[in-house]
């Protein structure tokens, strides 16, 4: 298409034509951005009838709603298109995830002040966009500082009024939850009881006992008791900083169903992702560092910690006392979080800011806790449960729940053999994984000799020899 005039080139009529066509556009998005709410002040989250979430983060009608200044937009803007060279408007509006009638005013003000030039027009009403030299070395000073340029960054009041609103102690789990979240293990009624109370208070506990109980798998379903999904902020603007907040890794994205209308009427806020409440892990490989914002000094941008990005879900420390970092040095990092529910991060800038520490922590262990932590802690840590080895006829209903989720047809002949040979006469301990386990090596041997799968004395025999070699 032949390239655009400026406006500074037009004759005196097209300068009025334009100057008309901007006062209709203005005139359109003042009505698309009147708002009922008093005083026009933020509030993302809010309530809408038709979606399955009470709350959700509704869509900015103006650009104070957003938090961000028109500097942060015009940054985001100018290392977007230093990037991207040409693009169309509605393309920048839909990769910084704003409103494209917010992202307009802005690109107008940009070209007045000589940031940027039309390469083109491009449909409904809308151009596509170049840096001239003034914005291309604008726009290099503000990669030079963060290279980030994708989705706008929520403001941190925003986000704790969100965790506010989402919180788990907003949260009641019944026993009915419980059960829902537990349906695919099996847990005794009164170690559902036990668990039931340490949930629902929505603050810490420590599950110990023996390995291969359980302990982690509990832990990774405690979640589903809280309910299915929240919103969370791609990334939080904090002073000029970016911390990236949604992590695909530890965040498993939940959008609504697609709108085919021809217009979106959701009016949900594109900056936040809608995810399955998070159930981070943190194993032997945790570090300070992971419990500390963390910059990227060659991008400028900067991580959220795990406690973070796990905020109206569960932190599931694993093997604990046996991570990288020292015990003393996690206790004493996290003793007044535990107590007070908000936690005290360090910007790359120096900035001290508080943010919420809206999670539950489960400490999940082989060992005792009063081994490991001091009084102090441990009364921090409201709910101590021990996760102990499963009975007689508990270890005879998990060989038949195992059974039929291997495909492995059940003998109660051989698994008495099994226990009377390999267990009771040797005095060996039952655990919640060894029917698993050794129903998954029966299987193995079956199908490598091409036999049929099924329960035998001598194939459990092989099992038991492998399984227990070193045990």
């Amino acid at each position: 298409m032949p390239q655009l005039p400026s406006s500074d080139n037009l004759s005196g009529h097209e300068a009025n034509l334009e100057h008309l066509v901007r006062r209709v556009n203005r005139m359109v998005a003042d009505a698309t951005t009147t708002r009922t709410t008093p005083d026009d002040s933020p509030g993302p989250i809010s309530e809408q009838p038709g979606v399955s979430d009470v709350f959700f983060p509704s869509e900015p009608t103006t650009l104070r709603e957003t938090g961000l200044t028109e500097s942060d937009v015009e940054a985001l803007i100018l290392k977007l298109l230093l990037s991207r060279n040409d693009t169309v408007g509605r393309d920048i509006a839909r990769h910084i995830r704003l409103p494209f009638v917010l992202v307009e005013q802005t690109l107008r003000q940009m070209k007045e002040d000589r940031l940027l030039v039309y390469r083109a027009s491009a449909p409904m009403n809308d151009y596509v966009y170049q840096l001239t030299d003034i914005g291309r070395e604008r726009a290099r000073r503000f990669s030079e500082h963060c290279t980030y340029f994708g989705s706008a960054p929520v403001s941190l009041r925003d986000y704790i009024a969100s965790v506010t609103a989402q919180s788990l102690t907003r949260q009641y789990p019944t026993r009915e939850d419980l059960e829902r979240a537990f349906e695919d293990l099996l847990i005794p009624p009164k170690m559902l009881s036990r668990l039931g109370p340490a949930i629902n208070s929505g603050r810490g506990m420590f599950l110990y006992g023996f390995p291969g109980n359980g302990k982690t798998s509990i832990a990774e379903r405690v979640t589903i008791a809280f309910g299915e999904h929240i919103w969370v902020p791609r990334a939080l603007g904090v002073d000029g900083e970016i911390i990236r907040l949604f992590d695909p890794l530890n965040h498993v994205e939940a959008p609504l169903e697609r709108n085919t209308a021809l217009y979106d009427k959701s009016k949900i806020d594109k900056r936040w992702v809608r995810v399955k409440r998070p159930t981070i892990i943190a194993g032997g490989e945790l570090t300070m560092e992971n419990l500390e914002v963390s910059l990227n000094t060659s991008t400028g941008i900067s991580e959220a910690p795990l406690q973070l990005k796990s905020n109206c879900g569960t932190l599931v420390i694993d093997d604990f006392g046996r991570q990288r970092i020292s015990i003393d040095e996690l206790l004493n990092r996290w003793i007044v979080p535990l107590e007070k529910r908000h936690d005290f991060l360090n910007l790359p800038n120096g900035k001290k800011i508080e943010v919420p520490f809206d999670q539950l922590i489960i400490f999940a262990t082989n060992l005792e806790p009063r081994d490991l932590v001091d009084e102090a802690f441990l009364r921090r840590i409201p709910y101590k449960i021990e996760i102990q080895d499963p009975g007689d006829a508990e270890f005879r209903q998990l060989f038949q729940m195992m059974c039929k989720r291997l495909e492995v047809p059940y003998d109660e002949k051989a698994v008495n053999y099994l226990i009377e040979k390999h267990y009771k006469s040797v005095g060996r301990s039952l655990r919640c994984c060894q029917p698993r386990d050794l129903l998954m090596q029966v299987r193995n041997h079956c199908l490598y000799h091409g036999v049929p799968i099924e329960l035998k004395p001598e194939y459990f025999d092989i099992a038991v020899d492998t399984y227990f070699a070193v045990m």
